[in-house]
Parts: C-alpha cells; sequence; structure tokens
C-alpha cells in the first residue's frame, strides 16, 4: 500500500534517496514470518542497477523467513545529528520496499560479489577474486528489488537548504 507522507515537504526526491542508498554502506532489513513476527536486521550493502545486493550464510533465520515471504523494507540513516539545545535531531533517512530473492545463478552470484567486494576494498582485485574463490559455497547472495523508494529528512534541513537557496 502506497502512502502519501504527511510531511511532504521533508521529502528527499528519487535522485536524492538513491544517492544516499550509493554512499551509506549498511542498513536494516526488515522482513516478517509466516509466524507475523517482525524481523529487522542489520546488513552491509550495496546498490547498483537499481537493486540493493546484500550477502548472507547460507542457513539462518533471515532466510528461512524469506522462503515464507519475500517482501521486504531496508531502511538506512544517512544524517543522525543530536541537536540537544532544540531537542531535536537532523535526520536523513531512505525506506526501501519491495521483495527479496536468492540469487541461484552462480555467474550471477559472482558478479554481485564482485560488487559488493569492489564497495568494501575498492583497491585489490586480487584479494577480492581469491576471498570469492574460497568462499563462494558458503554463502549467498541476495538481491532486493524496489518497488518503491522514499526518503525524508528534518524540516531543519530543509530550512537550511532554503536559505541557502535564497543567498545565491
Amino acid at each position: 500500500m502506497e502512502r502519501k507522507m504527511r510531511r511532504f515537504k521533508q521529502q528527499l526526491t528519487n535522485e536524492q534517496s538513491v544517492e544516499i542508498l550509493c554512499t551509506t554502506t549498511s542498513g536494516v532489513l526488515a522482513l516478517c514470518g509466516s509466524d507475523m513476527q517482525p524481523y529487522g536486521v542489520p546488513l552491509s550493502h550495496v546498490y547498483a542497477n537499481g537493486k540493493i545486493y546484500f550477502h548472507s550464510a547460507l542457513k539462518g533465520h533471515k532466510v528461512d523467513i524469506m522462503k515464507d515471504n519475500n517482501k521486504a523494507s531496508f531502511t538506512v540513516i544517512a544524517q543522525d545529528e543530536i541537536h540537544p539545545e532544540a531537542y531535536t535531531t537532523y535526520f536523513r533517512s531512505v525506506v526501501a520496499f519491495g521483495s527479496v530473492r536468492i540469487i541461484e545463478d552462480d555467474a550471477e552470484k559472482v558478479r554481485t560479489l564482485k560488487i559488493l567486494g569492489r564497495r568494501c576494498n575498492p583497491d585489490d582485485a586480487d584479494g577480492l577474486e581469491k576471498e570469492i574463490a574460497s568462499g563462494l559455497s558458503r554463502c549467498l547472495m541476495l538481491e532486493m528489488n524496489i518497488e518503491r523508494l522514499t526518503g525524508k529528512q528534518s524540516i531543519e534541513l530543509v530550512n537550511i537548504s532554503e536559505r541557502d537557496t535564497c543567498l545565491t
């Protein structure tokens, strides 16, 4: 169900939201299993080709839930700056909604592992090849297909941006 943001003035553009996905390195994947128990797990991620990729162990709670229900949301926080004198936080965050699938094809798995690996260590291609070769059989790659993306920032950041625009 798509909802309009109540505080629409604080909504980030799609381009700003994608930029946050591209520059952050971790977030929380939220899933809900057949027992209707929510489960949120912090994960490293990489955004590429309009999708979000994660790596995972072969087995575990996350994988079990995904097999029952592949719907998910993924949240990243790009800025979280406390301003105690104003009893507020200057924040920027993004939530992606969609579905997650396990990448089954080995060639696609290697391709996406390389994308994630280059994000973590862009200057060690040989090391990445060795890491993938030794760990390929012990990991999964997950792909989140984004159906809806929404970003929001604090009203204080909106006001600063508007003030800066007026000065130019």
